[in-house]
């Protein structure tokens, strides 16, 4: 598979996530803002839910570098893609604008999710034609 890039937003807010299948398992780097960079990386491992055994789950392990905050967003991305598609989710996240107002930050948070959607939605087809 070649490497599948998702954009969502534009200018400082734009956010984009660049995905590539490492065999069965996923490596993704989310970028956006002012200054993409390394924040925070997670990992995924898929496992069976600790309520109900036949629905799938992940464990997460997230890094996150002194002073950033994208570890929520890294750790979310992982455990969505690891359960989704029952492969290991290695995840890197940086997003960053100097002094980002709320509503900069807000900006940032939802196309982050809109493109993480969209992942999702692209690899679910991708996996279908397995």
């Amino acid at each position: 598979m070649k490497p599948l890039h998702i954009t969502a937003g534009t200018g400082i807010h734009q956010v984009d996530i660049i995905a590539l299948r490492c065999g069965p398992d996923l490596n993704v780097c989310i970028l956006g803002g002012t200054d993409p960079h390394i924040g925070a990386s997670a990992l995924g491992i898929p496992r069976s839910s600790l309520k109900d055994a036949n629905v799938r789950s992940a464990s997460v392990s997230v890094l996150t570098v002194i002073s950033h905050k994208e570890d929520e967003l890294a750790r979310e991305a992982a455990h969505n893609l690891a359960s989704a598609f029952g492969c290991i989710a290695s995840v890197q996240a940086g997003l960053h604008i100097d002094n980002a107002s709320a509503e900069e930050i807000h900006l940032l948070w939802e196309n982050y999710e809109t493109a993480l959607k969209e992942l999702e939605n692209t690899l679910q087809e991708v996996y279908d034609k397995q």
